[in-house]
């Protein structure tokens, strides 16, 4: 059994409106992760997935360049202890 992981992005650049937390559901729902997405006031995004540690690192790689018309600049990655908290993938309105 792969072992599961929880990672925290923060992503930062051309981020918001650009369709950037709806396609990281679209992706994380493909690698079979759990989590959520929400933009943050500074302009950034922020993302947390939980699932296989392999799958996790995919998904870190697709955050560090995002969609189409996504423009990142730095993405912020830190390794988290595995909770299992989430059923599926949210898409979060504002984080505050």
């Amino acid at each position: 059994m792969a072992e599961n992981t929880r990672m925290r992005i923060h992503v930062a650049g051309r981020v918001q409106g650009v369709l950037f937390r709806q396609s990281a559901k679209v992706r994380a729902l493909e690698l079979g992760l759990t989590g959520w997405a929400k933009n943050l006031l500074d302009g950034t995004v922020e993302i947390i997935v939980e699932g296989p540690k392999d799958k996790a690192d995919e998904f870190v790689e697709w955050a560090q360049h995002g969609p189409l018309l996504a423009s990142v600049e730095k993405a912020d990655i830190a390794r988290e202890e595995y909770k299992g908290e989430f059923e599926g993938f949210i898409v979060r309105e504002f984080g505050f």
